[in-house]
């Protein structure tokens, strides 16, 4: 029996959409078979056509918005907000693609030219989020689809009606339907795709259960490209700053923007012994007031539901065991709506903990540990196999270039949210964040690999050394005296 897909809006519950699952050996054959003609056009026409595609999904944007609002929960305007990082993908990518993988020469001596030139890899799997579920696969599919390759995408099985939809604007700005293929399923679908043995290669943004799960896939075959984007149990660290309410604005964007759901959303805030309970009552006090709602709601919310109610059965059972394990209840994380998956933030003191588990709690959920020390507050930043965002708020340049130096993370700001990147520059993260390719502006050094060359216009060789004479080199010994 075909497996059917259905999508459901987390908000109320009603279905969203629905269709078959694909055939994953007739859509990789299918995107296989069209790789070849879409790479011989130049990148100008592959440019071009991710122009129009931008020009689409301005013109389509408030639907897409809506969608996504939809099938995530998230506000209104957050999913406009993703839209707009859709669209100026495209101008991000095309100047990545001119930088990191720019065609070189270098003219030798007797007119010899090395040159440096890039090819895409041939046929890769794109493997997207429900939290974003538009602008983290297209941060792939663009600088992949610019470099030559054909691509077969597999939305997350949680929001496939919004891949759907960026599928099918991509394919209305020009892209051959053959070389971007929409791969629909669950799991399942997923493990047969990223297996199959005619893929070149898989860019994926998930979960580090998975991710690893990829990467031992991917262990025997060092020919095919991984690129993992994961998650992260990211620190915040407060520090001797005067301006609490700032710091504490601060704080509550980098925990629970996007309901929780960023894998560059602070997991730990640590903040110095001495000026903690002044800082928690301010991040307390600002987060009774942000406003949990459905995506449409008036008053704007600042947060909607968490994508379905497993995910808010498994937060809510992760607050009470860290509260039973010795966590200080500073605001309880509740359920106010039945059987639909809101959540009012959670926020606890683990400093009393005897074990802190190093899991990215994927949700609203900020655990405080208080430190006497700024080198503590660095040996606890690094307390976790993650490696993705930190933050430090306040201290001085001095203590935040000693921040800097000691973090272990991909993204290290001061004075700004773990949130706050740049598609502008790379993004990823080391431990069990990434395997050290980053996404956003260096994703075009995955999506091409570099041939060198050396060329000449005429044939030009000789052997100096090491030969038994040749009679053939008779007359040339003559003329030297040789003989």
């Amino acid at each position: 029996m075909t497996e059917i897909l259905v999508s459901h809006e987390p908000a109320t519950g009603e279905e969203l959409w629905r269709r078959a699952a694909s055939d994953v050996d007739a859509e990789v054959e299918i995107a296989r078979r069209a790789w070849p003609e879409w790479a011989s056009k130049s990148v100008a026409f592959r440019t071009e056509t991710m122009r129009r595609f931008a020009n689409q999904v301005k013109a389509e944007g408030e639907k897409l918005a809506d969608l996504i609002a939809r099938e995530t929960g998230k506000p209104l305007w957050e999913a406009r907000a993703e839209v707009e990082s859709v669209a100026n993908k495209v101008d991000i990518s095309v100047k990545a693609y001119a930088e990191r993988t720019s065609n070189r020469r270098i003219e030798g001596a007797m007119g010899l030219r090395n040159a440096v030139r890039h090819k895409p890899h041939g046929t890769l799997a794109v493997l997207g989020p429900y939290n974003f579920p538009a602008h983290l696969p297209n941060g792939h599919i663009v600088p992949a689809l610019i470099a030559g390759n054909s691509v077969l995408f597999k939305p997350s099985e949680k929001t496939p009606a919004t891949g759907a939809m960026l599928v099918d604007l991509f394919h209305a700005a020009g892209v051959p339907p053959e070389v971007l293929r929409l791969v629909v399923g669950g799991p399942e679908t997923g493990k047969a795709l990223a297996g199959h043995p005619d893929l070149d290669g898989l860019l994926f943004t998930g979960s580090a259960r998975t991710g690893l799960a990829l990467n031992r896939q991917f262990a025997n075959r060092p020919d095919k490209i991984l690129a993992l984007e994961m998650g992260g149990n990211n620190p915040i660290v407060v520090w001797d700053t005067p301006d609490l309410r700032t710091a504490a604005t601060i704080v509550v964007q980098s925990a629970f923007l996007s309901a929780g759901q960023r894998c560059s959303n602070a997991r730990r805030l640590i903040v110095r012994d001495s000026m903690a309970d002044q800082l928690v009552a301010e991040v307390r006090d600002l987060t009774n007031r942000l406003i949990v709602d459905h995506p449409h709601a008036d008053p704007v919310p600042y947060m909607g539901p968490v994508i379905d109610n497993e995910a808010a059965d498994g937060l809510t059972e992760s607050f009470l065991i860290l509260m039973s394990n010795g966590g200080q209840v500073i605001r309880h994380m509740t359920r106010p709506v039945a059987d639909r998956p809101f959540l009012t933030p959670g926020i606890i003191d683990v400093t009393a903990m005897a074990e802190r588990p190093d899991i990215e709690l994927f949700g609203p959920l900020l655990q405080v540990i208080r430190v006497d020390s700024f080198e503590a507050a660095i040996a606890e930043a690094n307390n976790t196999a993650f490696g993705l965002s930190a933050a430090l708020i306040g201290g001085t340049p001095q203590l935040y270039d000693q921040y800097w130096a000691n973090a272990r993370a991909g993204v290290i700001n001061w004075n700004r949210p773990t949130n706050g990147a740049s598609s502008a520059a790379p993004f990823g993260g080391v431990g069990l964040s990434g395997n050290h390719r980053p996404s956003a502006f260096y994703a075009a050094d995955y999506c091409a690999y570099p041939v060198a060359s050396s060329e000449s216009d005429t044939l030009r060789a000789s052997i100096g050394v090491g030969l038994r004479d040749d009679e053939r080199d008779a007359p040339k010994l003559v003329r030297k005296g040789f003989l």
